[in-house]
């Protein structure tokens, strides 16, 4: 198997299960409710904030791979339409697993020598680095919602 394919299996693995923690986006979001998403738990982000921001990068980054600009930008990371009920709710995971599967497709097809190629611009390295960093940083976020989604519930949200 390539590379770009174990990278591909990687994306794959930390939404719907498989990898070394155990833990995966697809099986973590699906028994939160809209009302425990949106919880305030002290001044950490909320579940839904962290689940759009996680869902960001990776349009972002299936955007570029489609042969777009890159338009994503920090300090819109961390924003998302408000979530009035559970349909507001639904609509971001739908979009999240739908942008996530459609990225895993994505990047098993890209060529393995351009991997080392510069992403998009020099500072944001090359493609292996930004794609592994995808990876990473979700494993993050999501380690910071099922901490979150512990206490939501434990609250009795």
């Amino acid at each position: 198997m390539h590379t770009a394919a174990q990278i591909a299996k990687h994306l794959k693995e930390v939404h719907s299960g498989g990898n070394w923690t155990w833990v995966n986006l697809q099986d973590t979001l699906k028994d939160i409710t809209w009302q425990q998403a949106i919880t305030k738990v002290h001044s950490f982000n909320t579940i839904a904030v962290l689940t759009n921001h996680i869902g960001y990068y990776a349009t972002a980054i299936l955007n570029v791979l489609r042969g777009n600009p890159l338009e994503a930008k920090d300090e819109l990371s961390f924003t998302h339409p408000p979530i009035n009920n559970e349909g507001d709710w639904q609509a971001m995971i739908t979009k999240l697993n739908d942008d996530w599967l459609a990225l895993v497709t994505a990047v098993a097809a890209i060529p393995d020598e351009r991997l080392g190629e510069i992403f998009v611009q020099e500072k944001y390295g090359i493609y292996y680095r930004n794609l592994h960093g995808l990876i990473e940083h979700t494993h993050y976020h999501l380690g910071q919602i099922t901490l979150l989604k512990k206490i939501v519930q434990a609250q009795g949200k």
